[in-house]
């Protein structure tokens, strides 16, 4: 039996997502997160959409919410621009190459 759980591929890797997710805090967790594109689509709909009203409203609820999403939308943002910027693991950089010739 014991054999047969060290064989299972798919039991070996939830137990290490598992052991890694539990040995870190909550804020390392919060920076290591990667969001999704459609999240922070989401997250910047509902900040426009705070903005405009509370613009137009002046409403103090209006504008503490705006106050408590934008930041999360900005650090969603960043986050998943610099994951798209980032160089990909398995496309070799190639470094020294020789450029075009003038």
């Amino acid at each position: 039996m014991e054999r047969a759980l060290r064989r299972d591929r798919r039991l070996a890797r939830r137990l290490r997502r598992l052991s890694r997710q539990r040995g870190r805090s909550m804020p390392s967790r919060l920076v290591s997160c990667t969001p999704r594109p459609w999240a922070v689509a989401l997250l910047l709909a509902l900040s426009v959409g705070l903005m405009v009203s509370g613009i137009s409203t002046s409403e103090p609820g209006v504008i503490w919410a705006f106050a408590a999403v934008w930041p999360v939308t900005l650090y969603a943002a960043f986050r998943l621009l610099c994951r798209w910027t980032e160089p990909s693991a398995s496309v070799p950089a190639e470094r020294g190459t020789p450029g075009p010739r003038r």
